[in-house]
């Protein structure tokens, strides 16, 4: 009995095993609870939400069909209305099995929609299916110049289409008239500029027009024979000053002077100037034998603004042609005027600004993905460009549509490189989408196109850290991955180095081990901060080297000078930098060493930054073309340092009367004077530059002292942030 009972125990707990594990085979495994009648025919949705779509587009869904029973089910089903249609057909007979069935949406004319399919099984159950559907008005998309642009519906891409050949167009450009298109770009001819003056020269503005400018100077015969101009007759010869250096021979007792038009040899009388000034010393005058000169004063800043006492964001200057000086912050609103005594501040924050046809061209003022340009004086806008607006197609596959960097291509060509995060994806993603815009002088449309590459397509937020256009129009862009979340952003390596023609047509790319870092380009060589290999233009190839990196530099059509390595603009490199103490000079294009400069015993140089300026040299000769930097000595002075372009000799040294927060951080030159920034306590070298510092900025009078005409007087800070080959010097 005993062995009975246990047998029966065993026999009752298998059977309840079973039971269980039955209901979970049909009941764990089953779907998540189906919707319909009662009966045993099933579908997944009771109601069906297609995406919204566009008059003439298509969206696509799937629905299943079950029957919850194990007979077979014959169905009846209603008929699907218009927008909605079938892609597959509905069974007519449901067995064991799930049956997918794919509905479509495809609606004509905006709206919303909804209709309802019904089906009806042979056992009296009934199952019902809502179809709903949302038909969004078609996007208005702006089309570049010399085409038209339609929204296609089905690709949901604005698509293009050249106008013909021959059909009139607005070049986006004062000086050309009768433009026509010409295979897609607006080409026509140069607009005459004559003020029948011979001693000027007629220019063109692609906004303002005509204009007339001073002409070069006349070329001379000889030492003692200057050009000179006549309004109706143009150039001629007049006898140079008398007292003008002539020779070789300089001193009192001694020297080559022009006297009545020829080159003769004279004991200089008392008081002859025989010294070139220096901003911070006067000339020397002869005294007997002796060339004497004032003792050199320490120049003092007529003006100051520092940002941290405002509280304010503002860590960039520009300089503009009159010498107006406008402060500008990382989505700070931009000091307009900022040394006159009552500046204007913009109405807007922008991202960053910079200068373009002697307006002030500042990205996202006032919102996400908007180019405006803007009066120096006023910030009034000229006009504004949004991509979202121009290109709703973009505008829907992004997130946050913003501009990354800004680049002059001419005076009728612009590139702005769009950043975006990719749709569906939050601010926090890493990912990353660039379009490159051109726009012409009147901020219309040349061209728009998505970038894509291995590099941009890796979510590790990479970046444009460089940018560059050369006397030609073309561009060069500069991409890094990115070390650190946040502004200021940091780059990694590899790079890749990208071109494009004035018309924003891709040219080569080139992929390279180093980080990026900003660009320079002088007469078909394009260098790159960190790197020591100058590229050609032309299709990316190596061309020549130095034993250096390139860093932040100068260069005329002659001479190349790199930042000094050891030099930073960043507030805290200082200690851990080699001490820098000698400017090299490189001859182009074959970038052989022509010149060392070395400071004096206990100085050293300090600033990454070096501008080019011209400083007259001697009465009667043309003005000089010097490289300025700063450095410190050992009681802390802060010395500009002015040196030869052509040969490496000193010109001067003047000590700067004001208390260093940081080292120089950005100089800019205005007519006759010299803006100095420093305090900014974010990194320089990243981009934005300084984001969000509050830095603190000084003028400094220097009569005499003018920004040099030359192809690029700076890097990261130049005149105007152009970063663009002058294509007259």
């Amino acid at each position: 009995m005993a062995r009975a009972t246990r047998a029966g125990g065993v026999g009752w707990a298998f059977i309840l095993w079973a039971t269980v594990l039955g209901t979970c085979l049909t009941a764990c495994r089953e779907p998540p609870p189906l919707v319909g009648a009662e009966g045993r025919l099933r579908l997944s949705l009771s109601r069906l939400d297609f995406p919204p779509a566009y008059p003439g587009g298509v969206r696509e869904a799937e629905v299943r069909v079950l029957n919850a029973g194990r007979a077979p089910l014959d169905v009846t089903w209603t008929s699907v209305e218009a927008p909605f249609s079938l892609v597959d057909a509905l069974p007519a007979r449901v067995g064991a099995s799930e049956v997918p069935v794919r509905l479509r949406f495809s609606p004509q004319a905006q709206g919303t929609y909804e209709a309802r399919l019904i089906g009806t099984a042979s056992d009296g159950g009934r199952a019902e299916l809502v179809l709903a559907g949302e038909a969004r008005p078609t996007p208005e998309c702006q089309a570049v110049v010399c085409a038209s642009a339609v929204f296609d519906p089905v690709s949901e891409r604005c698509v293009e289409t050249r106008l013909p050949d021959g059909t009139g167009c607005d070049p986006g450009n004062a000086c050309l008239s009768m433009a026509t298109c010409q295979q897609g770009r607006c080409r026509g001819l140069e607009r005459p500029c004559d003020d029948a003056n011979a001693c000027t020269t007629d220019v063109c503005h692609a906004l303002d027009g005509c204009r007339a400018v001073p002409a070069p100077p006349c070329p001379g015969a000889g030492a003692c024979q200057v050009g000179t101009c006549d309004s109706k007759l143009g150039c001629g010869l007049a006898d140079a000053p008398d007292g003008t250096f002539c020779g070789t021979e300089r001193g009192c007792d001694a020297a080559d002077v022009c006297v009545e038009g020829a080159c003769a040899r004279r004991n200089l009388p008392d008081g002859f100037v025989c010294a070139a000034a220096s901003p911070c010393q006067a000339e020397g005058r002869c005294r007997g034998p002796v060339c004497e000169r004032p003792a050199a004063v320490s120049l003092e800043p007529d003006w100051i603004l520092d940002a941290a006492v405002r509280g304010v964001n503002l860590h960039d200057l520009l300089v503009g042609p009159e010498g107006d000086v406008t402060l500008a912050g990382f989505y700070a609103s931009a000091l307009l005027d900022a040394a006159a005594p009552v500046p204007m501040l913009s109405g807007d924050a922008a991202r960053r600004c910079m200068l373009w046809n002697d307006r002030l061209l500042c990205m996202d003022l006032p919102e996400d993905g908007t180019v405006s340009l803007v009066e120096r004086y006023t910030g009034a806008p000229r006009w504004t460009f949004n991509l979202s607006r121009a290109r709703p197609d973009i505008a829907q596959r992004t997130t946050s549509l913003f501009l990354a960097r800004l680049a002059v291509m001419a005076p009728d060509r612009l590139a702005a490189l769009f950043e975006a995060y990719p749709a569906g994806l939050n601010r926090e993603t890493l990912c990353r989408m660039y379009f490159l815009v051109v726009l012409d002088a009147y901020g219309q449309m040349v061209s728009a196109q998505e970038l894509s590459d291995p590099l941009l397509s890796e979510c590790n937020h990479p970046h444009p850290f460089g940018v560059v256009s050369d006397a030609l129009g073309d561009l060069y862009v500069s991409f890094s991955q990115t070390v650190n979340v946040g502004a200021p952003l940091q780059a990694g390596a590899p790079s890749l180095m990208m071109a494009f023609s004035s018309d924003g047509v891709p040219r080569w790319r080139k992929s390279q081990s180093h980080r990026a870092g900003e660009l320079a380009v002088v007469d078909g060589l394009l260098f790159q901060e960190r790197a020591a290999q100058a590229l050609l233009t032309a299709d990316g190839s190596v061309a020549a080297s130095i034993p250096q990196q390139f860093g932040r530099l100068v260069a005329t059509r002659g001479r190349l000078v790199p930042s000094a390595p050891g030099t930073t603009v960043n507030p805290n490199d200082g200690g851990s930098l080699p001490m820098a103490t000698q400017l090299k000079g490189f001859e182009l294009p074959s970038l052989n060493p022509v010149w060392t400069y070395s400071v004096r015993s206990g100085q050293q140089l300090t600033t990454k930054e070096l501008r080019l300026a011209s400083w007259p040299d001697a009465p009667g000769l043309p003005p000089r073309t010097l490289v300025l930097t700063t450095a410190t000595n050992g009681n802390n002075d802060q010395l500009l340092v002015g040196v030869g372009m052509s040969d490496g000799a000193e010109a001067f040294q003047c000590r700067l009367d004001y208390s260093a927060l940081t080292t120089p951080q950005l100089m800019e030159l205005a007519p006759g004077a010299l803006v100095l920034m420093d305090g900014a306590n974010t990194c320089g070298e990243c981009d934005p530059p300084f984001a969000y510092s509050q830095a603190r900025f000084q003028r400094f009078p220097m009569p005499g002292l003018l920004p040099a005409k030359e192809p690029w007087p700076g890097t990261f800070g130049g005149p105007g942030h152009d970063h663009h080959e002058g294509a007259d010097h």
